[in-house]
């Protein structure tokens, strides 16, 4: 048919899947095998990353390691693909993170990506692109590059105790005295600081509960008198780095605020979608791994005589997890596609489509896997439980599907509007 659309994906993103994986089994395979590195990868996983004495933190000679497969890949050129070229990125598309991130989590557990703590040779990079989108001038000389290279990082005080989904009822506050603010509360789930220099707090500084305006992000420094991590919350998966932390009488300079005054949650929305697709695309990989893996064992196992693979019991459910995966992919296709073309807001209700039915999808392949591969599936001698353990958090964190749902109704409805917040700039 004339004009016909091309579903094919670009040449230059197919031909640099290539380089990467050559970049993976030069540089980064070599690492994961040497001096017992598999030991973090294999049935050893979960103690070999996990300093059970210290509060369940990741070990020192795990995290070591992720620094060190990172260093490599900032030096081919690779962790830096979704920033801009003046940064020493290559201005990667959200298609492009999001086939990566699918092409990688494809492969299963590794060096390459390890889905557990966001770990991966392209790296995401939220934390530079939120300073690049929302930092002052002196705030990206002092941050961008100790960001990139590791000697600084901040982790996200979002959440609360009493407050998940709803950050617009928080309880933490900051009240201005001077050109110093004062914050009070508490925060939950504030993933990574345990390394991290910095917290961004979000506080009420103006307007009342429910308000979507008045929340304020502050660069709190993780040291600061006052600023406590009361403790780490062991999770399904570990290590966990997972704080609750409290923040009595914290003073912070004005400077420290991130973005503008009362607008604090526009800052983090503005990369949600971003992060939302992305992860989705690794659930549908991790999925698809799930699915690759069962095919390949039912082919071999044969149980009274004959390979698993011939009874439609082992089929049928495997044929209908690769439709649902086949459907998915295109639809994540598409809207990454639009997210480039038109703006991460223009695409909300089918990013978060994508987001709560891949996290979904990657849990019932995770559970299938399990299923077919029967007490082997169970074991650790297999990765299928740490994939459902991992991925059956994100059918909560990112917001959770319920949430997703209910964003995606509110568009369909007419509830909300598929604009950029007052002050987001889709550029």
């Amino acid at each position: 048919m004339s004009g016909a659309t091309n579903f094919n994906l670009p040449d230059d993103l197919v031909n640099y899947l290539k380089v990467l994986d050559d970049f993976i089994e030069r540089e980064i395979r070599p690492l994961e095998e040497q001096d017992d590195n598999i030991r973090f990868f294999d049935h050893r996983r979960e103690d070999a990353r996990t300093d059970w004495e210290r509060g369940g933190l990741p070990t020192e000679d795990w995290e070591a390691l992720l620094a060190e497969a990172k260093r490599r890949a900032d030096k081919a050129g690779h962790f830096r693909y979704p920033l801009p070229r003046e940064y020493g990125g290559q201005n990667g598309t959200n298609l492009g993170m999001a086939v990566i991130r699918e092409h990688f989590a494809t492969k299963g557990l590794g060096l390459h990506n390890d889905l557990q703590n966001e770990h991966s040779i392209v790296g995401n990079n939220v934390g530079v692109l939120l300073m690049l989108a929302y930092g002052s001038e002196q705030q990206k000389a002092e941050w961008v590059e100790d960001l990139l290279q590791g000697r600084k990082r901040f982790s996200f005080g979002i959440s609360e105790p009493d407050h998940g989904s709803d950050a617009t009822h928080m309880e933490t506050t900051a009240v201005r005295e001077g050109d110093e603010w004062i914050i009070n509360g508490e925060k939950t789930w504030n993933t990574g600081i345990h390394k991290a220099s910095h917290d961004l707090i979000f506080a009420r500084t103006s307007g009342k509960a429910g308000d979507g305006f008045g929340i304020t992000c502050f660069l709190v420094p993780s040291g600061a008198p006052g600023f406590t991590v009361k403790e780490y919350l062991w999770t399904f998966n570990m290590p966990t780095d997972h704080a609750h932390v409290v923040l009595e009488n914290v003073r912070v300079p004005h400077s420290s605020i991130l973005g503008e005054e009362g607008r604090g949650l526009q800052v983090v929305q503005h990369f949600f979608n971003e992060n939302r697709i992305r992860q989705a695309a690794s659930s549908l990989g991790a999925a698809q791994y799930c699915v690759n893996e069962a095919v390949s064992y039912a082919k071999i196992r044969k149980p009274f005589g004959k390979a698993l693979a011939t009874n439609q019991g082992i089929q049928f459910p495997l044929v209908e997890l690769q439709t649902q995966i086949e459907m998915l992919r295109a639809l994540i296709h598409k809207t990454a596609w639009m997210m480039d073309e038109y703006g991460a807001f223009s695409v909300s209700d089918k990013v978060s489509m994508c987001n709560y039915w891949a996290n979904r999808l990657c849990c019932q392949a995770a559970d299938q896997a399990m299923q077919v591969h029967g007490g082997l599936g169970y074991s650790r001698y297999k990765a299928f439980e740490h994939i459902y353990r991992h991925h059956r958090r994100y059918r909560i964190t990112e917001g959770a599907e319920e949430i997703q749902m209910r964003r995606v109704a509110g568009y369909m409805f007419g509830f909300m509007s598929q604009k950029a917040p007052k002050g987001v700039s889709e550029d």
